[in-house]
């Protein structure tokens, strides 16, 4: 759990770099995740929720584009 859980942290800061707002908002929807979780003992429901947050690290490392504008209509 907890090396998913720092997988996580570190796509975000390499998908969000110098996104300060986007960085915040993925470090606290992660934290808050694994908060409302921590409680859960079934092993399917662990193993369920494990492969949740490693198809999410996948779609966050493959999906995610972060453009800046260059000038006024230039992205």
């Amino acid at each position: 759990v907890l090396k998913i859980f720092k997988l996580l942290h570190r796509t975000r800061q390499e998908v969000f770099k110098n996104d300060t707002r986007a960085l915040e908002a993925a470090r606290q929807k992660i934290n808050e995740e694994f908060r409302n979780n921590r409680d859960e003992t079934s092993e399917a429901k662990i193993n369920e929720l494990l492969k949740i947050a490693s198809d999410v690290e996948v779609i966050l490392r493959t999906s995610v584009i972060q453009a800046v504008h260059t000038d006024s209509d230039k992205i």
